[in-house]
């Protein structure tokens, strides 16, 4: 079964590249740090060098593999700052990068199309329901990935292509990953306490990124 994903190299999405690496499957990563690429592990991954915020390299590599899944994961860090602290950059940051992305392979998958059959999975955040004070448009650009899957499903189902798209929600931190560590700790600071105890208080016990143990 062929895989595509975005956002692959590290955190959430190189642990499910990791898992499906031991499985019957033909992972291609796009990614774009070429060390984090080459760092992928499995004879049956195969590392794409690009930006998946890049519409020409997203239409032709969809188009070229049509996966039978599809991970929509590619994401930028915000910049973690009380609203009254963020330039426009600063706060569009994460529009332009997980909702450009997310769009762009949204598109590309009913464009191409993917065949009947084929799923569609968009990483957004529990932020997305609950909001993120210090995390500029971060809640909101992941609640607008939420609402693109809805619209995509509407598409597929319209013009009978039988894509599923399908929002994946975590509602924990999994404070390994960086994204995690840089949100945890602008919490945690003030309230002294350090990301694994902030964590643990919010959470509960903390999961792993490896296998979401």
């Amino acid at each position: 079964m062929n895989v595509l994903i975005t956002g692959g190299t590290s955190g959430l999405g190189k642990a499910i590249v990791d898992e499906l690496a031991s499985g019957d499957f033909e992972i291609a990563v796009i990614g774009r740090n070429k060390e984090k690429l080459a760092r992928l592990v499995g004879s049956n991954v195969h590392p794409i060098h690009g930006d998946a915020t890049d519409e020409r390299l997203v239409n032709k590599v969809v188009g070229d593999l049509k996966p039978q899944i599809f991970i929509l994961n590619a994401g930028a860090t915000p910049m973690m700052a009380s609203l009254e602290e963020h330039t426009w950059d600063s706060f569009t940051t994460v529009w332009n990068t997980d909702v450009k992305a997310g769009l762009y392979g949204i598109q590309a998958a009913l464009k191409a199309p993917l065949g009947a059959g084929s799923r569609v999975v968009v990483v957004t955040s529990g932020a997305a329901m609950v909001g993120a004070p210090l995390s500029g448009s971060y809640a909101g650009a992941k609640r607008m990935l939420w609402f693109m899957v809805q619209y995509a499903n509407d598409i597929a189902q319209k013009k009978g292509l039988g894509i599923s798209f399908q929002t994946l929600i975590p509602m924990q931190m999994i404070p390994e990953t960086q994204l995690a560590r840089t949100i945890a700790s602008a919490y945690a600071g003030p309230l002294g306490l350090t990301v694994e105890q902030y964590v643990e208080q919010r959470y509960g016990d903390p999961i792993s990124a490896a296998g979401l143990e």
